[in-house]
């Protein structure tokens, strides 16, 4: 019998199976694909504090911000050096507004967040030309971050599951949850694809499918799919130095609008590939290339870096977002079930948050005291009341996994 079985082995999952593990539970990851391949592997790996204004996912992520550098090199530590490296990598942020219209508002978005502590650097055109000196020059505002990070989202991934394997987690790849599995009152564990799985609490972790298993228990969560696109140029020499976006990135997270919503990301990897987003819309699980969407991605990054007109590009893809209404993460006990747990909902920002979600999830799960308020994030609150409708069925070929 495990004390925990958690569903979905993406990186929220296994983050939450490693910190469980290491407070002393028995810890079951079920996955109904394989792990580490859905939404946590279609991400460009963010670690960021820029894209957040001042409230509870801001303390969320100035909180991950400090545990990821100790997360590298406990990772590091545990798995040795044949393991593949996380490339993590604090290259700072930079947010643009590229018309006068924007820039107002974005100085006055870094403002609030330097009241919460953030780092927050308004920067003349030509210490922006210092930092991206291969951006466009028509520009009306920017702002440093300099606590924005990147990570390789897959190698994180596997890395986390690596560790949590280390620390006695059991993973079962292929394993779809049909059910509850009740015990008197409460939640007692899950009828599987493999059978019954006992346990004293389940936590569903399994990112844009967390409303289809969450309607499975009848406890509904409003998570639903958000899709983002993005472009994947061939290695070049490094010339985006920064995470470079624009201000309306922002607006676009925020928006509660099921159409299109578009915006200038770009940034480099260690490879010497540049990445090129962002798009998000809500068309369900709706996996068809829209070839509008990349040319209207493609646009506005030109924008940004008009070299970008001569980059080759060799690849798209796509991945599903866990969307909640009031874009707040859903961690921590449903009292409708006892035994019921909830991290999901990060939308895009599941890579950057896992460490401190897990770390949350696994204070409150055991019994100990969360060095951040859990409050605005748990299953009940208000913000969650106002989008009960049923969620759309994911497709067969849809993983269950954070």
């Amino acid at each position: 019998m495990s004390d925990v079985l958690v569903i979905g082995a993406g990186i929220v999952g296994a983050a939450c199976a490693r910190a469980l593990a290491a407070r002393g539970a028995q810890v079951t990851l079920v996955d109904r694909g394989s792990p580490g391949t859905a939404t946590s592997a279609h991400g460009e790996g963010n670690i960021l504090v820029s894209d957040k204004g001042p409230g509870p996912e801001l303390d969320l992520a100035r909180y991950a911000s400090t545990l990821w550098p100790d997360v590298v090199a406990q990772l590091a530590d545990e798995l040795g050096p044949r393991f593949p490296s996380l490339e993590y990598d604090r290259k700072g942020g930079l947010v643009v507004a590229t018309t006068e219209a924007g820039a107002e508002p974005l100085r006055a978005f870094a403002a609030s967040q330097r009241d919460s502590g953030v780092d927050a650097r308004p920067v003349s055109l030509a210490e922006t030309l210092e930092l991206e000196p291969h951006l466009s020059p028509e520009l009306a505002a920017a702002v440093h971050y300099p606590e924005d990070a990147q990570v390789q989202p897959v190698v994180a991934t596997e890395a986390l599951l690596a560790s949590a394997r280390l620390r006695g987690v059991t993973v079962r790849a292929g394993c779809e949850v049909i059910g509850p599995l009740g015990a008197g009152n409460r939640l007692g564990g899950l009828r599987t694809s493999d059978g019954v799985l006992h346990a004293d609490a389940v936590v569903v972790a399994a990112g844009p499918w967390s409303g289809v298993v969450a309607e499975r228990f009848g406890a509904p969560v409003p998570v639903r799919p958000r899709r983002g696109m993005v472009l994947v140029t061939t290695r070049m020499p490094h010339r985006v130095h920064h995470k470079v976006y624009d201000g309306d990135y922002f607006d676009a997270t925020q928006s509660v609008d099921a159409a299109l919503q578009a915006s200038a990301v770009v940034e480099s990897t260690a490879a010497g590939t540049v990445l090129i987003g962002s798009s998000r819309e809500q068309v369900g699980f709706d996996r068809r290339l829209r070839v509008e969407v990349l040319r209207a991605i493609a646009e506005r990054a030109l924008r940004l870096f008009p070299f970008l007109a001569e980059a080759s590009v060799m690849r798209s893809y796509l991945g599903f977002r866990p969307y909640v209404p009031d874009h707040l993460p859903v961690i921590g006990s449903d009292a409708r079930l006892p035994g019921l747990w909830f991290a999901t909902g990060h939308e895009g920002a599941g890579i950057g948050l896992a460490p401190a979600t897990g770390e949350l999830l696994a204070e409150l799960l055991t019994g100990g005291t969360p060095l951040l308020d859990p409050r605005p994030f748990r299953p009940g609150r208000p913000g969650l009341a106002t989008d009960a409708g049923p969620t759309e069925a994911a497709p067969d070929d849809a993983q269950v996994a954070s």
